[in-house]
């Protein structure tokens, strides 16, 4: 089983951070709703928690806050290039020090994070997800290599 103790400051903090990037990659695809989205992500840190037991390394995410990047982005377009590069090198430490069930729950969560993200301002409804949404989630699951 894969903890925070498997990966080095610098390297758990970026597979703390992919999830959130995702969350902000989607929230900057359209505009308005910002604390809706702010709150899936939270919820689904919340969600995950209560599944506590099936993936340690999982367990071990959201037992931290949402984490994200201190990076100031001076545009949509820089937040998700530098967002994906970071859910990127945030899959491919995961891959590399975890076992293959657990890039699955990793990818999954951050997948899971993304449409709930995307569905938040349109009530929950995620049949309500709009073009520029669906192409953020699309982009964010190559990221994932998913």
């Amino acid at each position: 089983m894969t903890g925070s103790a498997d990966f080095s400051k610098e390297e758990w903090d970026a597979v703390l951070e992919g999830p959130t990037s995702a969350g902000m990659i989607v929230s900057a695809a359209e505009r308005g709703g910002t604390f809706r989205e702010v709150f899936a992500i939270a919820k689904a840190f919340t969600e995950a928690r209560a599944e506590h037991g099936d993936s340690e390394l999982l367990d071990a995410i959201v037992s931290h806050r949402p984490e994200m990047d201190r990076t100031r982005a001076h545009s949509a377009d820089e937040l998700k290039d530098h967002g994906l590069a970071r859910i990127r090198e945030a899959v491919a430490l995961v891959e590399q020090k975890a076992t293959p069930s657990e890039l699955g729950d990793y990818r999954r969560f951050v997948t899971t994070l993304a449409n709930r993200v995307a569905g938040a301002k349109k009530e929950g409804d995620e049949s309500a997800i709009s073009e520029a949404e669906s192409a953020a989630i699309a982009e964010i699951k190559q990221a994932l290599g998913a």
